[in-house]
């Protein structure tokens, strides 16, 4: 059973096709994916904007069907102030100079033989 080159060609086209088939096609998928990814995104930022705007407006009288969400949100905030507050202060320094030898051509400072800027030896 002998193969011809343009039957050997011809397969390899068909195979080629068929791959480059699957790509779009998996190409697509991925860009329907996306697109819904951001619609779901769109009526998540929605739904919250709606639920932030409720909860302000009925701050007093929140329906028992959403108190116990209203109340996680309520701790979840409290939750966020006091993780806030108890970071850390952190006190401006100026920086420290750099230690090292000062190069006698240019001036710049390093702990290295030679000078970064210049390349002179730095000396002892």
């Amino acid at each position: 059973m002998a193969f011809s080159i343009d039957e050997l060609t011809r397969k390899a086209k068909d195979v080629a096709n068929k791959a480059a088939d699957k790509t779009k096609d998996a190409a697509e998928q991925v860009r329907i994916n996306v697109a819904i990814a951001g619609e779901q995104k769109e009526i998540d930022k929605n739904y919250r904007a709606i639920g932030e705007w409720f909860v302000s407006e009925y701050e007093g009288e929140i329906p028992d069907a959403v108190r116990e969400a209203v109340e996680a949100v309520n701790a979840a905030k409290a939750k966020i102030a006091e993780l806030e507050n108890s970071r850390p202060v952190r006190e401006e320094t100026e920086p420290e100079a750099p230690a090292g030898k000062k190069c006698p051509i240019c001036g710049a400072e390093s702990d290295s033989k030679f000078c970064p800027q210049c390349g002179a030896p730095m000396g002892e």
